[in-house]
């Protein structure tokens, strides 16, 4: 027998039912036409009531990524009824980190505004980012700033942090002699002002959302020592808080483990967000 061929039919096999689960899927939607931004919803095609929705931030050092490329997050989440939102936002060098957050809070907007009309419950809008999209949304989920300048309260009701990088960028950059430090400060200034404001580690306090961790078990040194810090002071807040380390797994691993369905995160996140299994 052709073992290739059984490989792929094992693989089929494993995979069939959930992972094939068909699911809605609106794309290219503009959300911010002043800068010709856009998101991706991803909803269960039989819908009875309102879903959660959960709104996904893509990472890539604040300077690439798109929201293509998270396709399978956003149909992860709907296959287990839960309304999944990609979006993009403008990247360095278009925008400093602020912009970004701006650009995040308007998405968070505008499925405040428009997703009842796909089945979403709008009062129940979580928020996850991987990479530098955990700064990007916990940074937004924690300062209330971005939601005020939208004359707008803050809508989120947690957060789930993926081997978020940025937490506290203050600390990260008077630790730091790394060559992509230049990079990163095209987002984040010279400053020493600006790298606090930009760090969801500076605006924990009582009464924020709560928030979920994941860190992978091989992650690089510096997301493993500034998650752990984040989550320690954390903790003073939240005392519930988790902080789920998967082991094994890198720091792209972290979000391409979603392609699973069959991954425990997606239960983890099912539970934070009390969603029915």
């Amino acid at each position: 027998m052709n073992y290739i061929l059984l490989l792929i039919l094992s693989i089929i096999l494993l995979f069939s039912g959930c992972s094939i689960k068909p699911v809605h899927k609106i794309r290219n939607i503009t959300y911010d036409t002043a800068h010709n931004l856009q998101l991706d919803v991803y909803t269960p095609r039989k819908i009875k009531e309102p879903k959660k929705i959960l709104i996904f931030v893509h990472g890539g050092n604040w300077v690439h990524g798109k929201k293509s490329i998270y396709k399978f997050f956003g149909k992860g989440m709907a296959r287990k009824g839960i309304i999944g939102v990609i979006v993009d936002y403008r990247l360095s060098p278009s925008a400093e980190y602020d912009g970004m957050a701006t650009d995040v809070a308007n998405a968070v907007k505008w499925v405040k505004q428009n997703c009842l009309s796909f089945g979403g419950d709008t009062n129940n809008i979580f928020i996850s980012g991987h990479s530098a999209g955990g700064q990007l949304a916990g940074l937004v989920a924690t300062d209330n700033f971005y939601f005020e300048k939208l004359r707008m309260r803050n809508p989120i009701k947690g957060t789930v942090l993926i081997d978020g990088f940025g937490l506290d960028m203050y600390r990260y950059f008077k630790a730091s002699t790394s060559e992509k430090d230049t990079l990163y400060k095209r987002v984040f200034t010279n400053d020493p002002s600006n790298w606090k404001k930009a760090s969801p580690a500076y605006h924990l306090k009582k009464g924020m959302p709560p928030i979920l961790m994941f860190l992978g078990g091989k992650t690089y040194p510096v997301i493993a020592l500034t998650n752990n810090e984040f989550y320690a002071e954390l903790k003073n807040y939240q005392p519930n808080a988790e902080l789920i380390t998967v082991k094994g797994k890198g720091h792209v691993p972290m979000i391409f483990q979603f392609i699973n369905p069959y991954v425990k995160a997606y239960g983890h996140i099912l539970n934070f967000m009390e969603v029915k299994k």
